[in-house]
């Protein structure tokens, strides 16, 4: 476990389960041919991916995350 901020962290949780829902929820509006699901469900996937990275680069200016120099 990476020592962070709690914000970070939850960002983090909550950004990676929201992603895993929306790649299972993606993959059956592809078996379902719901084109307009499946575009919904790859921004809301974007957003997810970016909060995660915005989350884990505030974590290293902090210097408590990942190849942090502190």
């Amino acid at each position: 476990m990476v020592t962070g901020t709690p914000r970070d962290l939850i960002h983090i949780r909550l950004a990676s389960f929201v992603l895993f829902l929306t790649i299972a929820l993606g993959v059956l509006a592809l078996v379902a041919k719901a084109t307009v699901l499946v575009i919904v469900l790859a921004v809301v996937a974007v957003v997810a991916i970016v909060d995660v990275m915005f989350a884990v680069r505030r974590q290293r200016r902090l210097g408590t995350g990942p190849r942090s120099t502190g």
